[in-house]
């Protein structure tokens, strides 16, 4: 006989997904002929800074791929199942998008990203690897392995949310005139990352993580990104004869203090606002819903040049067929 709890239960339970709309793939390309390396002109920090970006994220977003099409498998739930499939479709694309600014704008531009590329290879492919150094993780720890991983993803995605919002938000780079297809490369990813923002934390619960796990996870991850971004950028800007004599480095005050300082002109976002930005992760109602807008994404991928040329091109081929 149901109960009057047991209805209640069933009314009360959360859908194991939140994405309130479909993700597609925008196969997107970016033409770099015209892009220069100081891409906002006359700011070269914040340039190199932001560059250092496509640098930090094609092997973890590769990682990301691998790590869910493991997990698709153990999903119970239909609509997040679709969701983590058009998680994983954008977050390759992604990665191909910004290893094509490595190789056909960095590199052609005279930046050396084998060192940056090569600390990101090592944390993805033999850190946090299925067997992570090529040891074998015991049987009984293969599912915690993979649920730990996976709550770094969670981690991740709510810092590259942040991130997205501020990109789409952010008009000081246009009033200082910055390249237009560097602009909609960031701008694209972080609309995605505004619409797929849910897949990650949705999936993470979905398979039994939990709030205190979470909360170690985050108070890790988020140093480690802050770290990665300062030390890949001042290697970066180590190359730059322009900042030759101030030997960065992420252990120098120097790289720091002058965050802060292009950060007051709206360049970058400010270290201690991004920072504070995460303090609602660790929170336990904790709902990625509510941390950006589906709607301005999509405002901005309805207009993002690379967008409507890929929507273009696959409206083509579909009449052709």
């Amino acid at each position: 006989m149901t109960t009057l709890l047991d209805k209640l239960g069933r009314t009360t339970k959360r859908p194991a997904s939140r994405t309130d709309t479909a993700l597609e793939q925008r196969k997107v390309q970016f033409d770099w002929e015209h892009t220069e390396l100081d891409w906002i002109p006359g700011e070269p920090f914040a340039s190199h800074f932001i560059n250092e970006i496509n640098m930090i994220l094609p092997a973890g977003e590769f990682w990301f791929c691998r790590l869910y099409n493991k997990a698709l498998p153990m999903i119970t739930d239909a609509k997040l199942k679709e969701d983590v499939r058009g998680f994983i479709k954008q977050e390759a694309m992604h990665a191909r998008g910004h290893s094509d600014a490595i190789s056909n704008y960095l590199e052609e531009r005279g930046i050396n990203s084998s060192r940056n590329q090569a600390v990101m290879n090592f944390l993805f492919e033999q850190v946090l690897a299925d067997s992570p150094f090529g040891k074998p993780v015991p049987k009984w720890f293969e599912k915690r392995w993979l649920l730990l991983r996976l709550g770094l993803v969670a981690t991740i995605e709510h810092m590259t949310c942040v991130l997205g919002k501020y990109a789409l938000e952010n008009d000081q780079w246009d009033k200082a005139g910055a390249d237009a297809m560097l602009l909609d490369l960031i701008r694209w990813h972080g609309a995605e990352e505004i619409e797929h923002r849910n897949v990650a934390f949705d999936l993470y619960q979905h398979l039994g993580g939990d709030y205190l796990s979470r909360y170690y996870l985050a108070a890790i991850v988020v140093p480690m990104i802050f770290g990665l971004w300062v030390d890949g950028a001042a290697h970066v800007m180590g190359q730059d004869p322009r900042f030759a004599a101030k030997k960065p480095s992420v252990f120098k005050p120097w790289v720091w203090l002058q965050w802060q300082k292009t950060a007051k002109k709206g360049l970058l976002p400010k270290p201690l606002w991004l920072a504070l930005s995460n303090l609602s992760y660790f929170g336990p109602w904790y709902n990625p819903a509510k941390e950006g807008s589906t709607e301005q994404a999509q405002a901005y991928l309805k207009r993002s040049p690379a967008a409507q040329a890929a929507r273009s091109i696959a409206d083509t081929l579909a009449r052709a067929v």
